[in-house]
């Protein structure tokens, strides 16, 4: 082995910086060698193509998925993955449209299920909306780098968040699936349990839920029901949403005979404010095009946030450690495809954490 050079690591470093590749953290030089690899994990073409954006005349090839998968710290045992990924969410009707470009400046949610999550060493317990776990975080960041240094969409370029999220380029969760009383998420998009999958949608935001105060299965979704529904959310005549529940809030639901259908069934019911609730804060009238607005027609009584009990309003999945009442609420940026993709690779091996 050759003697290690930290200058010219670092120079290289800087390079890809003076380049503007960079999501403002340090990126791995990708060089030819590299890429090839990650390319040798997937069987598909270099230059087939994966993405477009019309309005931007930009395409994305499995080849410059491979360059930004390597320069986001990914393992090449990793891209199968970063595909999947980015195949889950460019099957979302926000991603061809203005999602990418939003004011909201919307997260990627990916969730990975199957035997790919202890394959290759992806987080699913304790910490799992957290850092600390290479898969999680890299692949996450490929799908970042893709849309900036592909699609050219950078912060005051084309990106047009007034504020953003901290966490835009970080949100990948493993699913629980062994402390889960549900199949998983990748089985109820279609793909046979037992088999490597991701899910995928863009968010608003994430905002916690702390009950570790009652056993019963109501009062828990009334708390749920009410982060949900809070008016600061509201912005179209309807709204979709989303919970990964930690494995103890969906077992005690699961004990009182919840499955994901009756949780969606309950919340859809009760999700939503008076009409006079949403006077208070200027949202009680609607525009042609369903944008909330004071001054537009006024509906009358409960105004209800989820329009149905369908899965594309409310995506639920498992995931976090089985030592407190907390789950994550998530506000989708839109409706969700509710489509799992499965996981294609040449080889699977190896593990990192």
């Amino acid at each position: 082995m050759s003697e290690l050079d930290p200058d010219a690591a670092q120079a290289a470093i800087e390079h890809c910086y003076e380049q503007g590749w960079s999501d403002g953290l340090p990126l791995v030089p990708a060089t030819r060698p590299l890429v090839d690899r990650f390319l040798a994990t997937a069987p598909r073409p270099a230059d087939e193509v994966i993405g477009v954006l019309p309005q931007l005349d930009r395409a994305v090839t499995v080849e410059l998925a491979a360059i930004n998968a390597a320069m986001a710290g990914c393992r090449p045992e990793y891209f199968p993955v970063v595909l999947a990924a980015w195949d889950a969410l460019v099957r979302e009707r926000s991603t061809g449209g203005g999602g990418w470009q939003s004011t909201s400046g919307p997260a990627p949610l990916i969730v990975v299920n199957g035997p790919v999550r202890d394959e290759l060493g992806f987080n699913r317990t304790g910490g799992v909306f957290g850092p600390g776990f290479r898969a999680n975080a890299t692949v996450a960041r490929a799908i970042g780098l893709i849309v900036r240094n592909v699609y050219g969409i950078h912060p005051h370029v084309l990106e047009q968040a007034t504020q953003g999220l901290p966490g835009r380029w970080s949100i990948c969760v493993a699913e629980n699936e062994e402390e889960s009383p549900w199949e998983p998420l990748s089985a109820e998009g279609g793909i046979p349990a037992g088999t490597s999958a991701v899910s995928a949608t863009l968010l608003r935001t994430c905002e916690f839920v702390d009950n570790r105060h009652t056993g019963s299965a109501e009062q828990l979704l009334t708390d749920f029901a009410d982060t949900i529904s809070r008016t600061g959310a509201w912005i179209f005549r309807h709204a979709s949403a989303g919970i990964v529940f930690c494995p103890e809030h969906a077992q005690l639901l699961a004990g009182a005979g919840f499955d994901r259908a009756q949780v969606r069934a309950w919340l859809a019911e009760h999700c939503g404010r008076t009409v006079d609730d949403l006077a208070r804060v200027g949202k009680d009238g609607l525009g042609d095009n369903g944008v909330r607005h004071a001054s537009g027609e006024r509906p009358e009584g409960f105004d209800r946030l989820l329009p149905s009990a369908d899965r594309e309003h409310l995506l639920i999945a498992v995931a976090g450690a089985r030592n407190a009442g907390i789950s994550m609420v998530v506000r989708l940026f839109s409706g969700w495809s509710g489509a799992a993709v499965p996981v294609t690779a040449r080889t699977l091996v190896g593990r990192s954490s």
